[in-house]
Order: C-alpha cells, then sequence, then structure tokens
C-alpha cells in the first residue's frame, strides 16, 4: 500500500513539474524526455523506500 501511494505522490509532483514547463513553452519533446526520466527515478526511490528487510535468522 505504501508503494501505491509513494507513486501516486510521485505522478501528482511530474504531472505538476509537466505542466509548468508547458506553460513556460518548453519544447514537448523535452517534457517528454523529463517526465521519462523522473518515472524511473521515482519507481527506483520507491522501491528503495518501500522494501522489507529480510530477516536473518
Amino acid at each position: 500500500m505504501s508503494f501505491g501511494l509513494y507513486s501516486a505522490g510521485f505522478a501528482i509532483v511530474i504531472i505538476g513539474l509537466a505542466y509548468a514547463a508547458h506553460l513556460v513553452r518548453m519544447p514537448m519533446h523535452w517534457i517528454v524526455v523529463g517526465a521519462i526520466v523522473m518515472i524511473g527515478i521515482g519507481i527506483l526511490s520507491g522501491v528503495k523506500a518501500t522494501r522489507q528487510r529480510d530477516s536473518t535468522d
């Protein structure tokens, strides 16, 4: 559940940044590239933040 919340929050940040880039008339191909990079960073950091540690017995 926490990964879903993390992903939803990161998606809102990406949408906001893409909209801001659109408002300053940044070329669309750079907005798409930035969004793809941010999605990758979001997945990596979300998995890192929400993964369960293995118990050592």
